[in-house]
């Protein structure tokens, strides 16, 4: 039996309205410090500037992306998608973590040489441009932190990044004010970008996750299965699968097995005991089927 939550679809759907909203915005920001920052790249000289720059622009591709699949995440289920379309913002996440990779890599590419052949940056200019950064990234870190979706997740994540690497740029730009060491510059853009891809590795593995249908991380199938369990009704499950549509909105499907002289209005009362129980878990999707204890299944051993 199916159990459609009509007011946990409702408050999913006005979460990804928000969502959309909140990306929209940050989408907007990202784009035009990422234009501003390709023309300062060149004014300064700096491929730490220029790092970011195409990391920025890399992100503003993502975020439109992003921006997109949320948006098209809303949508009700229909005959080609029956859960909904909410797996299109774990896409969006999916396509975003390849991007900042492939990006990375260039930024390396670009990186190394400087290194052993550092160029004259201009100074105050990278110190001016890592206190616009600061402040943009910050801001739209900021905003994509109240996001709960996978989507939002990893972006702001990358957002928080960038808030550091300037910090870094600003503290890279102060030293050389005073000293001349314009090796600061390659290595600084070296270090973020490495500090970029661990965290895109570790993202993407989480992505994957979710895209996979593996089981959410903060949940345990063996933690529900004791808990259902515990019911006094209950006297043994199997087939029980979990797994999570957007890393945020969970679904289950369990076979529950009860006395055989349990009757029908008792298993209707037990089926609403179980949903209750995995709606605390975080639980927002249920398929129960009750089963008697001599019945067969075909899936009892899954």
């Amino acid at each position: 039996m199916l159990y459609d939550h009509t007011n946990k679809s409702h408050d999913h759907n006005t979460e990804s309205q928000t969502s959309v909203t909140r990306l929209r915005l940050v989408f907007f920001l990202n784009l035009l410090f990422a234009l501003i920052e390709i023309v300062g790249s060149f004014l300064t000289n700096s491929v730490a500037i220029l790092s970011d720059a195409l990391h920025d622009l890399g992100d503003s591709l993502s975020l439109g992306l992003a921006w997109y699949f949320q948006k098209l995440s809303a949508r009700q289920r229909d005959k080609l998608f029956s859960f909904g379309y909410m797996r299109f913002s774990v896409l969006g996440a999916l396509i975003n973590s390849m991007v900042l990779l492939i990006g990375s890599v260039f930024i390396i590419s670009k990186a190394i040489p400087r290194i052993f052949n550092p160029e004259t940056v201009h100074v105050q200019g990278m110190f001016y441009f890592a206190l616009i950064g600061i402040t943009i990234n910050g801001i739209a870190a900021w905003r994509l932190k109240k996001g709960h979706s996978v989507n939002e997740k990893v972006i702001s994540l990358h957002l928080l990044e960038d808030v550091l690497g300037w910090a870094a740029v600003l503290v890279a730009s102060i030293v050389m004010m005073f000293y001349d060491v314009p090796l600061l510059d390659p290595l600084l853009s070296l270090v973020i970008t490495l500090y970029i891809l661990w965290n895109v590795f570790k993202n993407l593995k989480n992505t994957l996750r979710v895209f996979l249908q593996g089981t959410p991380v903060e949940t345990s199938v063996a933690d529900i299965g004791k808990q259902l369990l515990a019911i006094d009704e209950v006297t043994g499950l199997h087939d029980l699968h979990l797994w999570s549509m957007d890393g945020f909105y969970h679904v289950l499907s369990v076979h529950i097995t009860v006395a055989r002289d349990m009757k029908l209005q008792e298993t209707q009362k037990l089926k609403m005991t179980i949903r209750h129980c995995l709606e605390k878990l975080g639980i927002q999707h249920t398929t129960v089927e009750i089963e008697q204890e001599d019945e067969i299944c075909d899936l009892t051993d899954c």
